[in-house]
């Protein structure tokens, strides 16, 4: 198996990594509970409602692609699993004061907190921000008392706030309900996060159409833009309860 398998299985695995390298100082080290930070009223956005929710489909860096699982249990549990050609190469499990992952391709595992892991990686990482990305719902400021700015442009709404430094602009599609691109701009380290969701399709026993597609590209100076694109084949919400299985195989070694 080459390098390129094996580092798509690393981006798709550090997920939250694309996202923290622009928004370095939009998120604290601690998650917080979704509830606290709930959709202002003026904003138009109905954000997915579920117990369990199963998704198929596979991840895009470059060209090379790997399969992914996802599992998840409402603000609680997200498990991920990726491989290529059949053969599972990288696993994840976090919950809201946890994160493990199982490197497969180099049988090593990392078990720790959101807390030690933002600070080894010197980037904010919380639970709520990877769950918004995977199930494209809208997010919120991290403060009530931030207030967005809203702007209705025909069918699209304009969501606008600045935080810690930041401007963080969601386009809201009015008739659908959900966000169709969220875009985070750091003007000091010209940093900007940009993540579009398209192909949206209704869903059993939901009301909100989901997004089947989702492109998160990051641009950082002196640097080749990097496109993750996550494309879903199926989506299922509570079709029963699930199992979230976490185990490290005997001769793994722990990442320092």
């Amino acid at each position: 198996m080459n390098n390129r398998p094996a580092l798509l299985l690393s981006v798709l695995l550090t997920l939250p990594l694309l996202l923290g390298s622009c928004t370095k100082k939009l998120l604290p080290t601690a998650s917080q509970p979704s509830a606290a930070n709930p959709v202002p009223e003026a904003v138009r956005a109905t954000n997915l409602d579920f117990q369990f929710m199963t998704a198929k489909g596979k991840a895009q860096f470059g060209d090379q692609s790997a399969n992914i699982n996802v599992r998840m249990r409402k603000d609680s549990a997200i498990w991920l699993s990726a491989s290529l050609l059949g053969i599972e190469g990288a696993r994840l499990y976090i919950t809201r004061d946890s994160v493990q992952v199982l490197d497969k391709l180099h049988r090593e595992y990392y078990s720790g907190d959101f807390a030690y892991l933002s600070e080894r990686l010197n980037v904010p990482i919380t639970f709520d921000m990877l769950q918004a990305l995977l199930l494209g719902n809208y997010l919120a400021p991290l403060s009530s008392a931030t207030q967005p700015a809203v702007t209705t442009e025909g069918s699209v709404q304009r969501v606008r706030y600045e935080q810690a430094g930041l401007l963080i602009m969601q386009l809201v599609d009015v008739a659908q309900g959900r966000p169709r691109q969220l875009l985070v701009q750091d003007s000091v380290r010209a940093h900007q996060l940009t993540v579009d969701y398209a192909d949206f399709r209704p869903l059993e026993g939901s009301p909100q159409p989901f997004a089947f597609e989702t492109q998160v590209q990051v641009q950082q100076p002196q640097k080749a833009p990097t496109l993750l694109t996550l494309t879903y084949r199926a989506v299922d919400l509570d079709k029963g309860r699930l199992q979230f299985p976490f185990s490290v195989p005997k001769g793994y070694a722990r990442k320092k």
